[in-house]
């Protein structure tokens, strides 16, 4: 694939700002490539007012030899531009965000999740500690922000969701964005359970103590030892604490369900906290981005005044300096294992999160000359500087955990997953000064956090959707939503019965794992077959500049390559499941595959149905299925 190689005279540094052009005069209709630019006083009643002139007046004039160099349709040479002139207008009923601010919080909200509190820190720390952070900034400057400035790029060109931008993209790999909406369905029917975990927790916090510090409640066994209030207390083998007693016995019950072969009735107290969730985000996302734009002040927000005020407390705790050093101390013999860039790739790319459709769709309502590169500098930075800064706070609570247990750190930290912050974090908040208050913040910092991803995720399926049947569903989008909101709460019913656990480990580990392939898919549609030049031309139209060489190497061979080793480490390494002492039968390997392939099936089936309605000759159908509409 050709390397795009700016102008000499075209050549700006990866953050410079976009040359700004001779001014248009605004009072006279002029030619662009063979098509009529409007001035503003003859513009007809009822045309959009933003103007092509307007955007010429922002640095959109392009020069005639860089044209040519990128193949662009020319005045009177028979090769019209594939994007016409009306394209970077706003469509028809189609919102904007208010201000920058907005979109730049629905960003950050969405990539900074549940996943930035627990998993990195625990990643990060299994790995090597200080050692993992090399890899991990390698995985992301070559890997992950190429994939998130392409995402973003794509969105805001097209201005489409995630299914009808492929027609224009193209139109063979269109399957990918009904795979990503499944995908982002399958999430929000186990997402939001854990997000109506937190609730509950929070709920529980409002009292004089939370009630997961003592072993006299209802729920407890013989095996709870309370040990931070009781200077005599032994820690065993056997020992349980109360706030995994509480978790296990009181939140999810799993002591009723026998496994995924009986997982019981439904537990009654998550199934309020889980119709109260989507009550909330049905209310903040009915109403498009202007709604839920203002919603994430809050939410995108909060979360970092929580860690803040958690890490300066966290700090002054005894053992908080041991857990910060055992947390960030370089275990320089582990970077040269396969292990460790295995998991820093595929922390990457989780946490940035490419291929849910959800950086598409929130940039698909900006504005056509927002600059897209330093937007995607900015909030992918941020997502990764608040998984290290988590890091930081979640290893101060465990220091104080490794103090009081008179153990070693890694044994404080075992567990992996939403365990680490309902079981672990819970305990140490639990028996801090001022513990009620503490615990309310911190599980309000989770509430948050899950609130601002699921707002994202819906919105992707939202807007691939009424993009893709616009004329049917756009004016009847309150309606739309509120179906979706249905049929996710009726996918999440079986995360929220006594075994309900059992089924958000399984939907975690199987039901997200085909977004690798998606985004695979996607680099190598848009770099192989969209093309590199027509790519770059596309956003030096949107920004006034070409993307630096570096970029189109990543697009075009590095991020595939990264891509590629992370789903051949995924098919290759095969690990039995287990949550509380149960091992997942092989059957639900088998259920889990089915699960996985039900999302990703949808890229074959509409290839070969996109084949079989085009006419032609077989050469003929792959030719036009592969060249992008032109609307």
């Amino acid at each position: 694939m050709e390397i795009l190689h700016p102008l000499n005279n075209e050549v700006y540094p990866l953050n410079t700002e976009k040359p700004t052009a001779e001014p248009a005069k605004e009072e006279e209709d002029y030619k662009k490539n063979g098509i009529l630019i409007r001035s503003p006083r003859t513009t007809q009643k009822g045309e959009d007012r933003n103007t092509p002139s307007k955007l010429r007046k922002k640095g959109m004039k392009r020069q005639a030899s860089f044209i040519g160099s990128i193949g662009e349709g020319k005045e009177g040479d028979g090769a019209p531009a594939l994007h016409s002139e009306m394209d970077k207008t706003i469509h028809s009923g189609r919102e904007i965000w208010s201000t920058k601010v907005d979109f730049l919080l629905s960003i950050i909200g969405c990539v900074v999740d549940l996943g930035n509190v627990w998993r990195f820190p625990y990643i990060c720390y299994q790995n090597g500690g200080g050692a993992f952070l090399l890899p991990y900034t390698v995985m992301a400057m070559f890997g992950g922000i190429p994939l998130f400035y392409m995402e973003l790029a794509l969105g805001q060109y097209h201005r489409s969701g995630a299914i009808s931008i492929w027609a224009k993209i193209c139109p063979l790999f269109k399957g990918i964005g009904y795979a990503i909406c499944v995908i982002d369905l399958y999430m929000s029917f186990y997402y939001n359970t854990i997000i109506s975990w937190a609730l509950f927790y929070l709920y529980s916090s409002f009292g004089s103590v939370p009630p997961w510090t003592s072993c006299d409640n209802k729920w407890n066994t013989p095996n709870c030892t309370n040990y931070f209030l009781k200077d005599n207390a032994t820690w065993t083998e056997f020992s349980i604490s109360p706030a995994e007693e509480f978790y296990v016995r009181q939140v999810l019950m799993v002591h009723k369900s026998n496994g995924l072969d009986d997982i019981g009735g439904l537990n009654w107290h998550l199934v309020i906290c889980l119709i109260i969730i989507f009550t909330v985000v049905y209310f903040s996302i009915c109403k498009g981005i202007r709604t839920s734009g203002k919603v994430v002040w809050v939410t995108a927000t909060l979360p970092y005044l929580v860690l803040l005020i958690l890490l300066v407390h966290g700090a002054t705790l005894p053992g908080a300096w041991q857990g910060i050093i055992f947390y960030l101390h370089p275990q320089w013999g582990k970077m040269f294992t396969l292990q460790l860039w295995i998991d820093a790739a595929k922390q990457m790319f989780f946490s940035i999160g490419p291929g849910f459709g959800v950086l598409m769709a929130l940039a698909s309502y900006n504005k056509f000359d927002e600059n897209c590169f330093r937007d995607a500098m900015i909030t992918s930075s941020v997502n990764c500087l608040t998984s290290f800064l988590a890091g930081f706070v979640i290893f101060t609570i465990l220091g104080y955990m490794a103090e009081k247990r008179n153990e070693d750190i890694s044994e404080v930290a075992k567990d992996l997953g939403p365990s680490l912050l309902f079981i672990s974090c819970a305990e140490a908040l639990a028996n801090m000064p001022a513990s009620s208050f503490l615990s309310a913040i911190f599980f309000l910092m989770l509430v948050t956090l899950g609130l601002d991803t699921t707002f994202a995720g819906l919105e992707s399926v939202i807007t691939a959707v009424l993009d893709e049947y616009p004329n049917l569903l756009r004016k009847r989008r309150e309606l739309f939503v509120l179906v979706l909101i249905m049929i996710c709460t009726l996918g999440s019913m079986s995360t929220i019965t006594f075994g309900g656990a059992y089924v958000v480990q399984l939907f975690e580990v199987y039901a997200t794992g085909p977004t690798i392939i998606v985004v695979f898919l996607e680099a190598i549609a848009v770099s192989w077959f969209y093309g590199m030049k027509q790519f770059c031309k596309d956003i030096r139209e949107m920004i006034g500049f070409i993307p630096g060489k570096l970029w189109q190497i990543c697009w075009v061979v590095i991020s595939p390559v990264f891509l590629l080793f992370i789903i051949i480490s995924l098919l290759t390494t095969s690990s039995e499941i287990k949550l509380f002492n149960y091992t997942y039968p092989y059957w639900t390997k088998v259920l889990g595959n089915f699960l996985g392939l039900s999302s990703i099936i949808w890229v074959p089936i509409y290839m070969v149905y996109k084949i079989i309605i085009t006419p032609g000759t077989l050469g003929e159908k792959i030719f036009t299925s592969i060249t992008p509409e032109r609307s």
